[in-house]
């Protein structure tokens, strides 16, 4: 009897010792192979403020972010009402993924940067120069001059399992070649203003610093770049979002042969079909993309698409939700052809249609001075606004609006950018079309601290209503 207690109690221990070991992932082995194929990049961009009195951050006293800006750009004194000129610095990281010095990070981490530097692993530092970016993605290709870099191995982010252990290195708040791990939260995520990536959603901890940085599963093998994060107050909060390796790879073979992306698009606007939609429209179940109109003169109009069809298949591939739609078209090849079916009177039809290209953003020019300089100080939204130039209301076909200069505070934390143009508040039900900062400083004054504000924005050749309230996104910058 006691020598079966012996055995049963070592069996025991053995399974417990193999569970531990299963349970509790070694990553020093691939820290160590792959990490120094990881660098950290910081930018400068040279800054012009009104005086001494002018905030330099992007964030307020209150904001925990405001002493990791603070450590990056230190205040110095100035004459009051004498503009100076100041050096903005920012960290974030980014990865090797050829030999002679090509390499992936965030746009929002190199946009309008003056001077990239890009320091690897063993202290080497390199300036790095923007071969393209594409803001819709967030993704960057970068190039150093140097050769016999090591790179990353790229893996398949759709074999990646939810509940999967990953990990995450990079620079937060500056400390370089940082060692993060976590699992696979969720697949195929869609967020707010981003159409064009199903991102991954981990628990791995992420701050600023990590953008642009590398999410590798157990293989060692890149399958997401970190690129956003949920939060309150500015910091990690267990919830971060990662672009799919092959998503970013595909944007990047475009930027190294054409130095921009081109997108499909056919024409429509469109929105989720909910259960009671789909009851409506006689569905058996809510899925596809409803069509609320239709562009005139567009691919799907000429096709035969109209307002109140449902999209259920576009070039074979299924649609799920109207968020798979945008992801879809815009990998498609402008000019190709392709079979949508579509949900139309209780029958599906087949239509083809074939595919035209998104014209480039276009932003309002700003080198020209506009009518009224703006305001360095930002408004009530964290919104440092200028009033449209004739030039830039001719450039743009509006009649007025406010060109944002800088988005600082709670506005960085919505999808706000420096060239969108503010076009109309949205109160009450009426759309107030806006004329003047004066005009709009007014209309804020109107709301109390916890109010939602809603902006019509013009962005390029598209308008989004944009809304500005308590629990939003906030980059990993």
């Amino acid at each position: 009897m006691k020598q079966l207690l012996v055995a049963f109690f070592l069996t025991v221990s053995s399974v417990l010792a193999q569970a531990d070991s299963r349970g509790l992932p070694d990553f020093t082995e691939l820290v160590e192979k792959q990490g120094p194929a990881v660098v950290n990049i910081s930018t400068t961009q040279s800054v012009r403020s009104s005086g001494r009195n002018a905030q330099p951050f992007p964030f307020d006293e209150s904001d925990p972010m405001y002493e990791f800006f603070r450590r990056f750009i230190p205040r110095q004194p100035g004459i009051p009402g004498v503009p100076r000129d100041y050096e903005s610095r920012s960290l974030g990281s980014g990865f090797v993924i050829s030999t002679d010095g090509y390499l992936l990070t965030n746009a929002h981490v190199v946009d309008s940067a003056d001077e990239i530097l890009v320091r690897l692993t063993d202290k080497r530092e390199f300036k790095a120069r923007v071969i393209g970016t594409d803001k819709r993605t967030d993704v960057a290709l970068i190039k150093i001059e140097a050769t016999g870099l090591p790179t990353v191995r790229l893996g398949d982010p759709g074999g990646l399992k939810v509940g999967e252990w990953v990990i995450a290195i990079g620079s937060p708040f500056g400390f370089e070649n940082s060692v993060t791990a976590g699992i696979v939260s969720a697949k195929g995520r869609s967020l707010p203003q981003e159409n064009y990536v199903p991102f991954i959603q981990t628990d791995t901890a992420v701050n600023p610093g990590n953008s642009g940085g590398p999410l590798f599963n157990m293989k060692g093998e890149v399958v997401g770049m970190n690129s956003q994060i949920y939060s309150r107050s500015g910091g990690f909060m267990g919830i971060s979002f990662a672009i799919p390796i092959d998503v970013a790879m595909e944007v990047q073979a475009q930027l190294r042969a054409n130095g921009r992306v081109s997108r499909g698009r056919i024409g429509v606007v469109i929105q989720e079909v909910t259960k009671e939609l789909a009851e409506s429209f006689g569905l058996s179940k809510a899925q596809g993309a409803a069509v609320n109109a239709v562009e005139k003169g567009g691919p799907a109009e000429k096709a035969g698409i109209e307002a109140g069809d449902v999209i259920l298949r576009f070039d074979g591939k299924t649609i799920g939700s109207s968020s798979d739609l945008p992801r879809i078209v815009g990998s498609t090849k402008p000019g190709s052809r392709v079979t949508i079916q579509i949900w139309r009177k209780g029958a599906i039809r087949d239509v083809s249609v074939v595919i035209g290209e998104i014209a480039e953003e276009k932003v309002a020019s700003r080198g020209s001075r506009s009518a009224k300089s703006p305001d360095r100080t930002a408004n009530r939204l964290g919104l440092v606004v200028s009033e449209l130039t004739a030039e830039q209301k001719r450039e743009l076909k509006v009649n007025g609006g406010l060109l944002i200069e800088d988005v600082r505070n709670n506005a960085a934390r919505v999808d706000l950018r420096p060239g969108d143009v503010i076009l109309a508040l949205i109160t009450r039900g009426e759309n107030i079309e806006i004329k003047s900062s004066d005009q709009f400083n007014r209309l804020l004054a109107q709301f109390d601290k916890s109010a939602n504000v809603t902006l019509l924005v013009r962005r390029g050749e598209l308008q989004t209503f944009v809304t500005i309230k308590g629990l939003t996104e906030r980059r990993g910058e």
